[in-house]
């Protein structure tokens, strides 16, 4: 029997159904492009070895990391994704370290490259930061690509509780990215947090919290909801080993799910639902099922419970 998921109907706004009505049913891919920045959480102006949860590789493809130059890797990006994916339009998306942590003549020059190629069919820039990496000079020459193509905007908010930024080495607080979210009130970029669920010491109630500061700020267009990840390379790699430690396996992720997005406005877009790391530097939780089966389960798990995004906001 076929039922609403099989038609592409889902009780949450998914990104991938706003791109198709964005595009006009255009096959829409990102493009990731490592264009070699580091951290100030890493390089020592506002400490060492970065997040505890964080080992960059783990999130990023082996395109990107095995190509020094920009050029190649757009093009290369661009011609698999047309290859494996029949991607029509393309989103270049500066994601591994923070990037924007230069002077705003050298992110100009970056950007300005990686979008010169295939102009034709690039219909978006994405760049993923941290709140106190940004000033107004910089979030200046993000806006003013936003005339000709979609700019998001991507904010590391990880969790909302000062304990366990504090716990996981982020030296940037959650003041910071109110501060800079209120500062972005009437910006034309697209606005999108990304958040962490799973740190053993948070109870499901300082979970779910984050629903409702979310909501808040109506700026807020897009989010990405991820699981805690222990990947080797990491500093919770190395407790995690001596001593483990309580992470959601799929179930309990799903059934948190259930929880969380009844209470989420409803017009926020879910870019993930879930988080992905390279099989050969995760060390926990293993699912073992590929991306797909992964979207699946959590999907039909939503349809069965009939969880509906926004019902309880």
């Amino acid at each position: 029997m076929t039922t609403p998921i099989d038609y592409g109907v889902k009780g949450y706004n998914s990104y991938g159904q706003w791109l198709r009505q964005k595009f006009d049913g255009a096959r829409v891919y990102k493009v990731i492009v490592d264009a070699g920045f580091t951290c100030p959480n890493r390089d020592g102006t506002k400490g060492y070895g970065g997040c505890t949860y964080c080992n960059v590789d783990s999130f990023t493809p082996t395109l990107p990391r095995s190509l020094d130059e920009i050029r190649d890797q757009v093009e290369q990006g661009i011609a698999r994704a047309r290859k494996h994916y029949k991607a029509e339009k393309f989103i270049i998306y500066f994601q591994p370290n923070t990037n924007t942590y230069a002077p705003v003549e050298r992110l100009k020059a970056l950007y300005d490259e990686a979008l010169s190629i295939c102009p034709e069919d690039v219909v978006g820039l994405s760049v993923g930061t941290r709140p106190d990496c940004l000033d107004a000079e910089k979030i200046a020459l993000l806006e003013s690509y936003a005339d000709r193509m979609e700019v998001d905007l991507e904010l590391g908010m990880e969790s909302i509780h000062e304990s366990t930024l504090k716990q996981i080495n982020r030296d940037c607080s959650h003041d910071e990215l109110t501060g800079l979210l209120e500062s972005l009130t009437d910006t034309p970029l697209n606005l999108c947090v990304h958040t962490i669920f799973g740190f053993p010491w948070e109870t499901r109630e300082m979970m779910l919290a984050q629903a409702a500061e979310i909501n808040r700020f109506p700026q807020i267009q897009f989010v990405k909801l991820h699981h805690l990840h222990i990947v080797k390379g990491s500093i919770l790699a190395s407790r995690y080993m001596k001593e483990p430690f309580p992470l959601f396996d799929l179930a309990g992720y799903t059934d948190f799910l259930c929880a969380f997005l009844p209470l989420l406005r409803p017009d926020i877009i879910i870019q993930r639902l879930f988080g992905i790391a390279d099989q050969d530097l995760l060390i926990a939780p293993v699912w073992d099922l590929a991306k797909s089966s992964v979207q699946s389960y959590i999907d039909k798990e939503l349809e069965r419970r009939r969880v509906v995004q926004g019902a309880a906001f």
